[in-house]
């Protein structure tokens, strides 16, 4: 049985969110291949994970061993995201740009979920590259949409582009290689013209498309054929 973990960041609710008609289009679509699924639902977007402080900082670089109480609190909520992206198999986002990046949300996940001896280690023996993910063998779509358009490299506007290089620099923390990351976008969507109604259309045969092939492929291999997710304490 594969594990499906949905992240929601839009700020929209349901019904006016292009982000997360996708995600709701690929969560569909991988059940009906893959009945047996279980699905992790985090709406990031509607319930923001808070923003690490120096509290958060002291309690995750200090050994479990020698926390105090409230360390444990302060790190309740990282351990909680955290266990979720180490049981999954597969992350699917819906990522807005907003203001040519990601949510704000969605970057207080990152926060949370990048941390010492539980997603990455760091080991200054390592020389001028110490950081080493902990997790792999994970897969990530990420489901998009800007209202502008031209992002791609070599696009009008790909300059701007602040969300797509952060998403793939910030993947390994997840247990997702950059061969593993699969995107989809909407784009012109301020424009709502026949350009923005073919981008839509297109996202969702593409969402649809890469649902059905990833639920397809975890649907008919053992387990022990799967990503394996490591797991250290610090």
């Amino acid at each position: 049985m594969s594990t499906l973990l949905k992240i929601d960041a839009s700020a929209q609710l349901q019904d006016r969110s292009l982000t997360r008609k996708l995600t709701a289009l690929f969560e569909r679509t991988f059940v009906n291949v893959a009945p047996h699924t279980q699905v992790v639902s985090r709406d990031v977007g509607q319930t923001p994970p808070p923003f690490i402080d120096y509290r958060f900082i002291h309690a995750a670089f200090t050994l479990p061993q020698e926390r105090e109480a409230w360390m444990g609190d302060h790190l309740a909520i990282s351990d909680e995201l955290i266990d979720e992206v180490v049981a999954a198999d597969i992350i699917v986002m819906g990522v807005p740009m907003y203001n040519y990046g990601m949510p704000a949300s969605l970057k207080a996940w990152f926060d949370q979920v990048a941390r010492i001896g539980k997603t990455f280690s760091f080991d200054l023996n390592r020389g001028d590259f110490p950081i080493e993910p902990i997790l792999s063998g994970k897969h990530l779509v990420v489901l998009s949409a800007r209202g502008e358009f031209g992002f791609v490299p070599g696009g009008v506007r790909a300059d701007k582009n602040a969300l797509d290089p952060a998403l793939a620099a910030c993947a390994h923390y997840l247990g997702v290689s950059s061969k593993a990351i699969e995107t989809v976008t909407i784009e012109y969507q301020e424009f709502k013209d026949d350009r923005h109604r073919a981008s839509v259309a297109e996202a969702q045969t593409r969402t649809a498309e890469i649902a059905h092939r990833l639920a397809s492929s975890f649907a008919f291999k053992p387990s022990s054929e799967r990503g394996v997710s490591h797991h250290s304490c610090q």
